[in-house]
């Protein structure tokens, strides 16, 4: 396939099996009488339970087996899949028990439902006479239960995917047709009744397996590995330089969910107890559906339904017939229109153009759309930077659900036409910048740029954002610790004048996070992801007082850097801001391999 597909060099292919951990080769029988099958020959099956495993068609070709050898035993060992049991619950499993009832077989047919540890499942399969795969998909490159199985030298009767119909030859295993039930029944029945077959076939198993065992495999990748830097230093080139990014904690929503009751997400606390007195704002609840629609895309784990829904409900409600989405709601479920403001507008229509993106169920789509739309017509208001900002950003997730949508497309070549002006208008060539004051969620800016100038394809929109985010690191670096340093709220940054650095503020460190990642998609620079990594580092620790914001012990993040350490309080922008950074984080992980030649 690397070859005819891929053009992929002979020389620069290299096979290593699948892993496998390293048994002796022992008689079945030295452990069935801890699984009450001592005496009789034991079939088995193992792994996560799913409807592509064929369990099925075992099931009918063991009735078979069992009108011969009626001690005969078939063990099904592994859980239900967990994304099966998200979504279908138990229905597969009951299926198979069900049809092991109608054809009386109960004696014969047992079914381990749990997870099991590697070293019950090494007994099982030593335990085993015969190994059966009886999966239904042929495109199977690999498969780690039928590699484990020859390396603890069994017989094999598999179905013939890929994989096994190369592992599998020169006597190793019977192959059977898919779905064929008799097939699989005179294949079982054939070994059963000879035991030196089946021994033959155990032994020629476990000597090819000896190659799988992790001792060899490990040698074999440590060989390739030596082979590709002496292939790479002969060809002139330049040493790999590898970048790690952060070990990331594990996302904890718990103090998201104690800040947020069946109205939405309290924009303040004191300490890590939700404070009332200040209600909510749409600013807080649309950066929380963020945070849940990062999630949902992340690991499609429907108990982030609950948060979700809180959060647009929340929008819902506080969008007004015209569009315009009010802020400030009191803990009394009033809003207070003193706090309505234009930052709130375009977070809202940027989460809303997020959720358009995302692949969420049906309804939640359709209120999405609809939410967005009726937002559409206050987008010639908006002026402010970030405003424009934000709605840019809801604007480009939109187009990527719906390229087509030419009145959604020219508005937002409006908007970011406007933002643009701005920079074009206001930049100096030692202040890139379209305000004389750095402030506050700066980064904003030019990822915005950087994402209209992909979705609209305007380079001029890319470059001149990545010129300014590049400026904004520099002057937000540490000059003396080579680590982020933000632009402090206590007087911020005025051009010419002195930078202030307190208080730091988690949302600045979130939104250096997305746009770094934003800059590394679009040029394939492995600068930017090092500046993401850094820009996330800040809350770890590595910052200008050497202190982490983020609270292992709560799942919270404190409200800020001050001169004397963080501010001990945890509220909604803060948390929010940490959860959106590493969920960020934790999809780059899973969809990058992070690697940069010098």
């Amino acid at each position: 396939m690397l070859r005819e597909i891929y053009d992929v060099p002979a020389d620069r292919i290299a096979i290593i099996y699948h892993g496998a951990p390293d048994v002796p080769f022992l008689d079945p029988a030295y452990y069935k009488d801890q699984f009450g099958a001592e005496g009789r020959p034991l079939i088995l099956t193992f792994g996560l339970l799913s409807p592509n495993k064929g369990i099925e068609y075992a099931i009918e070709a063991m009735a078979e087996v069992a009108r011969e050898f009626p001690e005969a035993l078939y063990f099904v060992v592994g859980a239900t899949h967990p994304e099966v049991r998200k979504r279908y619950g138990e229905s597969y499993r009951l299926s198979l028990e069900e049809r092991v009832k109608r054809l009386g077989i109960e004696e014969n047919v047992v079914f381990h439902n749990r997870y099991v540890s590697l070293e019950e499942l090494i007994k099982f399969l030593v335990a085993a006479d015969i190994f059966l795969a009886p999966y239904l998909v042929r495109e199977q490159a690999v498969s780690g239960t039928i590699t484990y199985a020859l390396a603890t030298g069994k017989a094999i009767v598999s179905t013939p995917s890929w994989y096994a119909e190369e592992m599998l030859a020169e006597g190793r295993g019977i192959l059977v047709p898919f779905r064929d039930a008799g097939a699989m029944a005179r294949a079982l029945l054939g070994l059963l009744r000879d035991e030196a077959k089946r021994d033959r076939m155990r032994k020629a198993a476990y000597e090819f397996g000896r190659q799988m065992v992790w001792r060899e495999v490990a040698g074999q990748y440590a060989e390739a590995f030596e082979r590709a830097l002496v292939l790479h230093a002969r060809a002139g080139k330049r040493p790999f330089r590898a970048f790690k990014l952060h070990t990331l904690p594990e996302v904890d929503l718990s103090h998201l969910r104690r800040l947020t009751d069946g109205t939405g997400v309290l924009q303040h606390a004191i300490y890590t107890i939700p404070d009332r007195r200040f209600g909510y704002t749409t600013d807080d609840n649309a950066r929380a559906l963020i945070v849940t629609l990062l999630h949902w895309d992340l690991y499609g784990d429907r108990e982030i339904w609950d948060l979700m829904h809180t959060y647009f409900s929340f929008l819902h409600y506080a969008q007004t017939e015209g569009g315009w989405f009010r802020n400030l709601l009191t803990y009394e479920r009033t809003f207070s229109p003193e706090g309505d403001s234009e930052d709130a507008q375009g977070r809202a229509i940027w989460a809303l153009g997020h959720a358009v993106a995302s692949k969420l169920p049906e309804d939640l789509l359709a209120l999405s759309i609809e939410l967005f739309r009726k937002a559409l017509p206050t987008w010639e208001r908006l002026s402010a930077a970030r405003a424009l900002a934000f709605a840019v950003l809801g604007g480009a997730y939109y187009l990527e659900k719906f390229p087509g949508d030419t009145e959604v497309k020219g508005a937002l070549q409006d908007l970011a036409g406007k933002l643009h002006h701005a920079f074009v208008a206001g930049a100096k060539p030692d202040w890139p910048w379209p305000e004389e004051v750095l402030t506050y969620d700066n980064a904003r800016l030019p990822q915005a740029l950087i994402v209209a100038g992909r979705a609209l394809e305007r380079r001029e929109y890319v470059e001149r954002g990545i010129e300014a985010l590049r400026w904004l690191i520099e002057v937000q670096t540490d000059p003396h610790g080579d680590h982020l340093s933000l632009v402090g709220n206590q007087g911020w940054y005025p051009r010419g004048g002195e930078r202030a650095r307190f208080d730091q503020q988690p949302l600045d460190a979130a939104a250096l996070v997305d746009a770094c990642r934003e800059a590394a998609l679009i040029t394939g620079d492995p600068f930017w992801w090092r500046e993401m990594e850094r820009a996330f580092a800040w809350f770890l620790g590595r910052n200008d007082l050497g202190v982490p914001l983020y609270d292992f012990t709560t799942g919270g993040c404190y409200d800020g850097l001050q001169p004397t350490g963080v501010n001990r309080n945890q509220g909604a922008e803060s948390t929010i801001s940490w959860l959106t950074s590493l969920l960020l984080m934790k999809r780059t992980l899973r969809r990058r391999t992070v690697a940069e030649r010098a």
